[in-house]
Formats: structure tokens, sequence, C-alpha cells
């Protein structure tokens, strides 16, 4: 539990290859199913203020409460993803807290003197994310995300999925 953020939700790792890690997690270490969007579509994204057009892959799974997200960049556009993996790195970029309370605590993180690398919003007002320049290490990079919307639910669900898992249908595309 963080003192300043509260408890971790999700995991971030950034990988080369989606398709693969997607199966390493579920064959290998029994984790899943994934939810897998192809290209997600953001409303819009900025990288250090500046807009770019990442375009990427995420794929959404849990292990108990604890969400696993894999996200692989699809171009070359300005992301901490792409600097991630331009420094040699692969694996876990990130951890993400939840929030139903998106602004005041973005304004209070920022008031804190915490830096934006970048953030964006997916699906409308309520499905808004900002990642904090937090890293010393690979791994500690701050999400936080807003769950009041949409976002909220489909995470429900897919902690809910994991739970009752069979292993079948390791993947589930969403479209």
């Amino acid at each position: 539990m963080s003192r300043i953020f509260g408890k971790v939700c999700q995991n971030g790792y950034v990988v080369r290859d989606i398709e693969v890690a997607m199966k390493h997690w579920t064959d290998v270490l029994g984790v899943g199913p994934f939810y897998y969007i192809e290209r997600v579509q953001m409303d819009w994204f900025r990288y250090h203020g500046d807009a770019s057009n990442a375009e990427v892959s995420i794929a959404l799974a849990n292990s108990g409460d604890l969400q696993i997200e894999l996200i692989q960049q699809r171009n070359d556009a300005p992301s901490m993803y792409r600097d991630f993996l331009a420094a040699g790195r692969e694996g876990l970029q990130h951890m993400a807290y939840w929030t139903t309370n998106y602004q005041a605590d973005f304004d209070r993180y920022v008031s804190l003197g915490f830096s934006i690398g970048q953030e964006g919003q997916i699906g409308g007002p309520q499905g808004r994310f900002v990642y904090f320049d937090t890293e010393i290490h690979p791994g500690t990079v701050i999400e936080i995300s807003d769950i009041s919307g949409r976002k909220g639910a489909f995470f429900e669900h897919v902690r809910q999925a994991a739970a009752n898992w069979d292993g079948t249908r390791s993947v589930r595309p969403v479209r």
C-alpha cells in the first residue's frame, strides 16, 4: 500500500510481441484469460505535453485482484513505452492506481511535484489516464487511471472472468 497513491491495482508490462507474451502468461504462468484489444482507439494522447499518435495493442487479465496489462506499441511515435523499449528493456514498466475521483487526484499529485510523462483518454472523459515520470529503475512509473465510467465495469468483468477461468479461450478479442 502506497501512503500517497493507495493500493496497486495493475502491473503494466511493455513487450515486443504481445501474442508471445499472452501465450507465456496463460500457458506457463496460468494467468488468464486475456482480453485483447489489437488497436486501442484513443481520443487523444500526449507525451511530455505534445500530441502523439502512439498506436498500441493491450491485453488485460487478472491474477487475483491484481490486473496484468500487456502493452505492445505498434509504431514509433513518441511515448514512454517506446522509450522503455529503446533503453533495451522489456517487462514491468508501470504500476497503476485506479480512482473514481480522477481530476482531484490528478491535481493533488501534480501539486506534490509529480511530472507528467504521458497522458491520454479512451472512450470519453471517464477514460482518462496519466503516467507520471517517476521511473528510477524499471517498473516504477506510476499510472493513475479513471475507472468511474465504463472502464471500471470492464475491469471488473476481466477480474470476474479470471476468478472463474477454466483455462479455455485464453485470449478473448475485444472489438
